[in-house]
């Protein structure tokens, strides 16, 4: 296989390039700016000149680029250090679920205001009581005429703090199986109701949430899908949510392990010299570079006007197990001054001290590495499912082990 650009994409690259080089904010356009203010004015300018969620179709926001085309432009953009995490969620998981199961009116609505980064969206899934388990979340949506009237509570929500409108999935029928009772939906959150409570980390951060609803109205017409067809349409989110964790981009990746080993020291010389130094960042590499290429599957499916599969489960599982192995590679590497994490005192700004308190997080998030292990086996490989106990019995007899 050659990987090459073709000529066609050599010029859009030089195209891509130059644009970015020429548009980069700069330090005194950022100074002042917190991260998400930074990543607003980043977004809105690559929107007004056409870069922004480039694969989108125009009338939505984007530039109708090709699979290809979208990844050379996400690694130019990563070369010049440009990407934000804000939009992740919105524009590689929310829009996607959209795109798939909204009508053409809601596509018009609020495609284009996320591609701009004027709205920002989040995805309300984890439950406290489900675990990795989506299909037993217990927050319930009953309907009231053309609405719907939503109690519960949902956990583990990135930026919901600052979030503009949220995904989510509900129980709207607890008498059957718990995979048949579920409704999709999508809402404001300022709607009168939501409650976001911010979840301390063990990195100080606080970029998980806990989201209480409390009779909060949502109209019917923001159901995605039919009533009951909640898991289908959540499948489409949880692919291109794993698609995007095993994708990485951004963060403590392998080019700055690599300049880190460049330039700490063992035994008076270069760690990058050390023959097993070497040896565990070849096979990082080689990692890295099998997701790279495992990812250009999805892109080619998606080109094709094809849903993800459930090869993105490949992805998800050894690149969360890939980010850990290198942040802590890294704080070994950095010996004691590993400790400091004041980004004005610490190597690379803190960034690896960042990736090795959330490294963990990052093998439980979009699923474990045990959901994603099944469904390797199960739904690649065709091998037999695993126990199911509560399978075909009415969700509200299932037993919860409460007294």
């Amino acid at each position: 296989m050659d990987f090459s650009d073709t000529p066609t994409e050599a010029a859009f690259r030089a195209e891509a390039r130059a644009w970015l080089e020429a548009n980069q904010p700069t330090e005194d356009e950022f100074a002042g700016l917190g991260e998400l203010q930074q990543a607003k004015l980043w977004q809105k300018r690559k929107f007004d000149a056409g870069w922004a969620c480039i694969r989108w179709p125009k009338e939505y926001g984007g530039r109708g680029a090709s699979a290809i085309e979208q990844v050379i432009w996400n690694q130019e953009e990563a070369r010049m250090g440009t990407t934000f995490g804000v939009f992740g969620i919105g524009q590689g998981m929310a829009a996607p679920t959209m795109m798939a199961w909204a009508t053409e009116e809601q596509k018009r609505e609020h495609l284009p205001p996320l591609a701009s980064g004027e709205h920002i969206w989040c995805q309300l899934f984890s439950e406290p009581a489900g675990g990795s388990d989506l299909a037993a979340l217990r927050t319930t949506a009953v309907k009231d005429g053309d609405e719907w009237v939503i109690n519960g509570q949902k956990i583990w929500t990135t930026g919901a703090q600052f979030s503009d409108y949220a995904i989510l999935v509900l129980r709207t029928d607890p008498n059957v199986p718990k995979h048949k009772g579920l409704t999709y939906f999508f809402l404001d959150m300022k709607s009168p109701g939501i409650e976001v409570k911010p979840i301390k980390q063990i990195s100080g951060d606080s970029g998980f949430n806990e989201v209480y609803f409390t009779d909060v109205r949502v109209s019917d017409a923001q159901r995605l899908g039919a009533v009951g067809q909640g898991w289908q349409v959540a499948l489409t989110t949880l692919m291109n949510e794993r698609a995007a964790i095993g994708g990485g981009g951004g963060g403590a990746g392998f080019r700055q392990l690599f300049d880190l080993a460049s330039r700490v020291q063992i035994d008076d010389r270069p760690a990058i010299e050390d023959r097993s130094v070497r040896a565990r960042l070849a096979n990082w590499y080689v990692q890295e570079a099998g997701l790279r290429y495992t990812g250009y599957r999805s892109l080619t499916a998606l080109s094709r006007g094809e849903l993800p599969g459930p090869e993105n489960s490949i992805g998800k599982y050894v690149g969360a197990s890939k980010g850990q192995d290198m942040a802590s590679f890294a704080m070994d590497l950095l010996a004691m001054s590993g400790a400091i994490t004041d980004p004005e005192f610490a190597d690379a700004a803190g960034l690896f001290q960042d990736a090795y308190m959330g490294a963990p997080g990052g093998r439980i998030a979009g699923g474990t590495d045990e959901i994603m292990l099944n469904i390797l086996a199960e739904r690649v490989l065709g091998l037999p499912q695993d126990v199911r106990v509560d399978k075909g019995i009415p969700f509200n007899e299932v037993p919860t082990g409460a007294s």
